[in-house]
């Protein structure tokens, strides 16, 4: 009877759920289609509004042409000087108040993990204009610090809520024997603890990358004064500017694809970790 009945869950699943999973994906991976097309279709066919994905012609040198008209590598250089020490201070900085809060005992660790989650409750909005004023009196307005400083000191306490609830899952037993061998806490924390949570730590590394790509507000807020210091984001908006909104849309296009490409390269990568990092974390915790 068991296997009467999993024949018929096989049958059901390949029937209505799979087409319905399909479905679905080609529902979500249509923007990213179209984007595409657009961005490798000529000015006439984007002004027409072709409902064709299949752009004629190809447009390659839409591409080409994106890189002449914006400076598309200075762009990507100001991007990585905010990616970069947002993935070390969530890697490095938040993995380090996360042991202090998971494995270490001190006065007060419960008053202050609650203050740190209720941080967590504050719209970002609300802390937008007494951190501008900080910055704009410590003079780091138009200038790089604002975006890096705060991200390499790990200001999100969601991955140190995450990374907490992974390190909990660790045995204690291998903390101890680490212990024992002579082991600080610190050389416990790097020798012990984050070779076994690669996951939770790919999963942090991606959603940093991620907050710091497509940061669009805090880059338009400090470094909207100098274009020389623009991220992709500044510039892919900035092209709305560029000879009216008809004649660059497909160079719009282009730059989105560029800004998304990365995007989907790491999560293509880190998806299995990332994943597990999640689920881990919210099992073990």
């Amino acid at each position: 009877m068991s296997a009467v009945e999993g024949k018929g869950t096989k049958i059901a699943r390949v029937t209505f759920v799979y087409p319905i999973v399909t479905l679905a994906a080609l529902v979500m991976l249509f923007p990213l289609l179209w984007t595409l097309s657009t961005s490798l279709k000529t000015l006439e066919n984007v002004t027409m509004r072709e409902l064709r994905l299949v752009p004629d012609p190809v447009a390659w040198w839409n591409y080409v042409e994106l890189f002449e008209i914006v400076p598309v590598s200075l762009y990507l250089r100001n991007t990585m000087v905010v990616v970069v020490p947002a993935i070390l201070g969530g890697l490095l900085v938040c993995s380090l108040a996360a042991y202090a809060f998971a494995r270490i005992s001190f006065p007060g660790r419960a008053a202050l993990f609650a203050f740190l989650l209720s941080t967590m409750m504050l719209p970002g909005m609300v802390r937008l204009v007494p951190l501008f004023i900080v910055f704009d009196r410590l003079g780091w307005s138009n200038s790089f610090l604002p975006l890096v400083v705060p991200r390499l000191l790990g200001h999100n306490p969601f991955y140190i809520f995450l990374l907490i609830q992974f390190f909990r899952g660790i045995p204690e037993e291998l903390l101890d024997a680490a212990r024992l061998d002579g082991c600080s806490e610190v050389g416990t924390w790097w020798r012990i603890v984050m070779p076994n949570s690669k996951p939770v730590l790919a999963a942090v590394a991606i959603f940093a990358f991620q907050f710091a790509w497509n940061d669009f507000l805090h880059p338009l807020i400090y470094l909207g004064g100098n274009r020389d210091l623009w991220t992709l984001a500044l510039g892919l908006n900035a092209l709305k500017g560029f000879e009216g909104m008809q004649t660059s849309f497909h160079y719009m296009m282009a730059m989105s694809v560029l800004m998304t490409a990365p995007m989907l390269a790491v999560f293509a990568v880190g998806q299995k970790y990332m994943v597990q990092g999640v689920t881990l974390s919210g099992v073990q915790g």
